[in-house]
C-alpha cells in the first residue's frame, strides 16, 4: 500500500530547515506530495562547534551555505518516488539553480538507469520567481585548510601534501567510521567531524521496496565540508578527487552515465561557483589532486609508509563490523586499487597492506577483465580509467616480481594489441586537464611530482 502512495507522489518539496548553534544541530525537512496526503522527512546534520560562539557575519555566510545544503541533500529522499515536480524553496540565483539542477540529473543518472527513469535525466526544478540578495565576498583563501579524509590512498596523499608544505591541515569527514578514525590517529593532526543522520523513514521505505539507487553524495558531503570550514573560521576545503572521476561509465539516451558524477571536475566547478554566488566565498573548494590519474597518485603514495596499516580505499570494509577488517578483497575498487599500487611497491608489503594477493587468484581475472575494458562497461564503482588498467598491467608485465602472477599471466594474454598500442603512448603520468586549483596551491603539488 505505501509502494502504491508513493507512486503517486507529484512533487518534492523542501518545507523548512533550521540550526541550533548552541549544539550544532541543523534539521533539514522535505516533502513528498501527492493526491492523497504526503511523507514527510527530516534529515539531522550535526556539526562540530568550534570553541568561541560565531560572528553575525559568519552566521549569515553558513546560513547561506546551509540554504544549498538544504536543496542538495534532498536527493536521498527524492528518489524514493522520483516525482516529475521538484519544487525549490526560495529563489536562486543563476549558478546555484545549475547546480541543483545537475545534482538531481547528471548527480542521479546512475539512479535513473538502473531503475529505468529517462525523465530523471531532463528534471527542471521549479524555483520560485523573486531576486536573491548579494552576498557579501568572503575570502578565507589563506587560512588553514580543511582537508577530507576518506580513509583511502588519495585522500591520504593530500593531506601529506598540505603537511608537508607547512599548511597545518585539518582532517575532516562525516560519519567517521574506524577506517577514518584509524587514518587520522595515523596522521598526529586534530580532526573535525560531521554527523549525518538520515531519516530512519527513508530506510522503512527502501526496505517496503521504494525506489532506491546511488546518490552523488559527494555533492552531499562537500557542502557539510564547506559549512564546518564557515562555521570554524577554517580556509578551503580540499578535496582529492583526480582526473578519472569525470570519466562516465557510458552513455543512455544521450545522456552521460557517471557514477562518480560528484567527484568530476563538472560537478566541482558548479559547487564552487554555487558557493561564490549564493554564499560570496571566493576560494571555498578544490580538488588538489584533479590534475592527476589514479595510476599516478598510486606512485605518490608509495613513497608515503606511515598509513599501510590503515589505509583502505574499498566501500565494503565500511560496513563491516570488525575494526581489523579494511578490504573486502572481491570487489572492483580492491582490485584496481591492488593492480595500481603494485607496480610500485614490493610485493611483500602490498600483501601486508591488503592481507591477500589478488593477483595470485585466478578467480579475480573476470572482474580484472572489465577493469581492462574487455568484460563490459567500466563498473559503477571508483575505480580508474581502463587506460589506466591497461597501464598498471603493462609495467607489471615487465617486473621479475609480478610477471608470473597467475592474474598477471591471464590478463597479458588477453589484451587486445590495440590497447598495448594506447597504454604506449599514455600520459597517465602526465598532469592535465581542467582543474580549480589556487596558483599557491598548485605548486606544493608540483613538487610532489
Amino acid at each position: 500500500m505505501l509502494n502504491g502512495q508513493l507512486a503517486q507522489m507529484t512533487a518534492f518539496t523542501f518545507p523548512s530547515y533550521s540550526i541550533d548553534l548552541a549544539t550544532g544541530e541543523a534539521l533539514f525537512d522535505y516533502a513528498l506530495t501527492g493526491p492523497d496526503g504526503e511523507v514527510r522527512f527530516t534529515e539531522v546534520v550535526t556539526f562540530p562547534l568550534p570553541d568561541a560562539p560565531p560572528s553575525d557575519a559568519t552566521v549569515t555566510t553558513l546560513n547561506r551555505v546551509l540554504e544549498l545544503l538544504h536543496v542538495v541533500a534532498g536527493v536521498s529522499y527524492y528518489k524514493a518516488a522520483a516525482p516529475r515536480r521538484l519544487v525549490l524553496p526560495a529563489p536562486l540565483g543563476a549558478a546555484a539553480a545549475a547546480l541543483v539542477t545537475a545534482v538531481y540529473t547528471k548527480g542521479l543518472a546512475e539512479y535513473a538507469y538502473r531503475n529505468d527513469l529517462p525523465y530523471v535525466l531532463e528534471l527542471v526544478p521549479e524555483v520560485p520567481a523573486g531576486t536573491v540578495d548579494p552576498a557579501l565576498p568572503v575570502d578565507t583563501s589563506e587560512r588553514r585548510p580543511l582537508s577530507a579524509v576518506g580513509g583511502g590512498k588519495d585522500s591520504i596523499v593530500t593531506l601529506e601534501a598540505l603537511r608537508r608544505a607547512g599548511l597545518d591541515p585539518v582532517p575532516f569527514s562525516v560519519n567517521p567510521n574506524h577506517v577514518i578514525v584509524a587514518v587520522n590517529d595515523a596522521s598526529g593532526l586534530t580532526p573535525l567531524a560531521a554527523r549525518r543522520r538520515i531519516d530512519p523513514a527513508l530506510f522503512d521505505l527502501n526496505a517496503a521496496g521504494a525506489r532506491n539507487g546511488h546518490i552523488p553524495v559527494t555533492a552531499i558531503n562537500s557542502l557539510i565540508a564547506v559549512a564546518t570550514a564557515v562555521l570554524h573560521g577554517l580556509g578551503p576545503v580540499v578535496m582529492s578527487n583526480e582526473r578519472s572521476a569525470s570519466d562516465p561509465n557510458l552513455v543512455w539516451h544521450g545522456h552521460e552515465i557517471n557514477h562518480q558524477w560528484s567527484k568530476g571536475v563538472e560537478a566541482e566547478g558548479l559547487l564552487r561557483a554555487a558557493l561564490a554566488g549564493h554564499a560570496g566565498l571566493t576560494e571555498p573548494y578544490f580538488s588538489l589532486l584533479r590534475s592527476l590519474s589514479e595510476l599516478h597518485i598510486a606512485r605518490l603514495f608509495a613513497a608515503i609508509d606511515r598509513y599501510d596499516d590503515v589505509v583502505t580505499s574499498c566501500n565494503a570494509a565500511f560496513k563491516l563490523r570488525d575494526a581489523s577488517a579494511r578490504w573486502c578483497g572481491n570487489c572492483p575498487k580492491c582490485r584496481f586499487v591492488f593492480l595500481a599500487m603494485a607496480p610500485f611497491m614490493s610485493r611483500e608489503r602490498l600483501v601486508h597492506i591488503f592481507g591477500t594477493d589478488l593477483l595470485a587468484d585466478p578467480t579475480q581475472v573476470p572482474g580484472y577483465l572489465e577493469l581492462l575494458g574487455i568484460g563490459g562497461h567500466k563498473p559503477f564503482e571508483c575505480v580508474g580509467e581502463v587506460e589506466e588498467s591497461v597501464v598498471a598491467l603493462g609495467l607489471l608485465a615487465e617486473q621479475e616480481q609480478w610477471r608470473h602472477a597467475p592474474v598477471v599471466q591471464a590478463l597479458v594474454a588477453d589484451v587486445p594489441e590495440t590497447a598495448w598500442s594506447t597504454a604506449r603512448n599514455s600520459d597517465v603520468f602526465t598532469p592535465g586537464g581542467p582543474h580549480f586549483v589556487p596558483p599557491a596551491y598548485a605548486k606544493l603539488l608540483a613538487a610532489l611530482q
